[in-house]
């Protein structure tokens, strides 16, 4: 339990970008303390997709519950949410004395291009999970019919609903959910 508290506390201390920035460090810590496979993990991010509130809130209430059930998701989720609070509580104390700050605002700087990083590593992670049939393999593996062509085709349609169409991002879920039980009955 102490461990789940450490990772969380970690990830809620560390984790600059929130959402699918910190997917990455919650993976690598819960693969490290074999919480949950890459399938597992891979649901996780399915399912925070589908239920209202912060990515790293619904991660940190899944694992705690698949690891320690009630209790663990309660210790996970006030350990994700600890750091941010108390990091609040005292940013608006001192806002405005570092408000025109050189570091600070060139840390901010660098950050903002590091969650970039973190999103686009998250992203791979993703399509790595969701689009090849065994997400163990290596990205040369797409080549060799390790492609889910199921998965593709929702993905694809969902980003082109996404760029030419006005829809919600809870409908296109649901959209994407409903594709794939039609799609798998039909083919």
């Amino acid at each position: 339990m102490l461990t789940l508290f450490l990772i969380f506390f970690k990830v809620g201390l560390l984790g600059f970008g929130g959402g699918y920035a910190i997917l990455p460090m919650i993976y690598q810590d819960v693969q490290a303390f074999g919480l949950m496979t890459a399938d597992d993990f891979s649901n996780l991010v399915a399912l925070s997709q589908v239920t209202p509130g912060p990515i790293a809130i619904n991660a940190a209430t899944y694992v705690g519950y698949r690891t320690y059930g009630m209790l663990g998701a309660i210790v996970a989720t006030f350990a994700v949410s600890l750091p941010s609070f108390s990091l609040i509580m005292l940013a608006l104390m001192f806002l405005e004395k570092f408000k025109h700050n050189k570091v600070v605002q060139a840390i901010l700087f660098g950050i903002k291009p590091a969650t970039v990083g973190l999103m686009a590593s998250a992203f791979a992670f993703m399509v790595q999970t969701a689009i090849m049939i065994d997400s163990s393999l290596s990205w040369s593996s797409l080549s060799e019919g390790n492609v889910n062509y199921i998965s593709l085709f929702i993905a694809v349609f969902i980003y082109l609903l996404i760029r030419f169409t006005k829809l919600g991002a809870i409908t296109l879920t649901f959209l994407g959910g409903l594709l794939g039980v039609v799609l798998s009955i039909l083919l």
